[in-house]
């Protein structure tokens, strides 16, 4: 009786996993994912080697494609300023993104924890106004 369950509970196995197909084939879907994203990139590269035109202009190989003649050499220097206010830029918008997950909890049912956070929000955004005042003070968001 025992064996007899074993072979039934062998068989019935060995029927399911037939039935499942071999290991090869579960990871076709992944095969063919791999060959699409490699293929996807490389597609175009070859068809715009083929469809561009293999002599350019005078136009073309200028340096410039605006329109506009270039009257300077290419490599002018940019002050400082520029790159100054491009970092003040970028640490502000990076702090307002820290608003958005503040706006969603602030929305919550508990209201302790939505008085303790709008507290929280009031001290980051009087930060932000120091740092935004001493950078206005020290000039570093006048551009002459």
């Amino acid at each position: 009786m025992l064996l007899q369950a074993a072979t039934e509970l062998t068989t019935a196995t060995t029927s399911t996993a037939q039935n499942i197909g071999a290991p090869v084939t579960a990871y076709l879907p992944v095969m063919i994912f791999f060959v699409v994203a490699i293929g996807f990139p490389i597609l175009p590269i070859i068809l715009g080697r083929f469809l561009r035109p293999s002599v350019y202009g005078k136009g073309k190989m200028r340096p410039y494609e605006c329109g506009i003649d270039p009257t300077t050499d290419a490599h002018s220097r940019f002050t400082v300023r520029y790159y100054i206010v491009a970092m003040l830029f970028l640490i502000f918008d990076v702090e307002t993104i820290f608003l958005l997950p503040w706006a969603i909890i602030f929305m919550g049912d508990d209201f302790s924890f939505t008085k303790f956070a709008l507290v929280e929000m009031f001290v980051f955004i009087a930060i932000l106004v120091v740092g935004y005042y001493y950078a206005w003070r020290k000039g570093a968001l006048e551009w002459a």
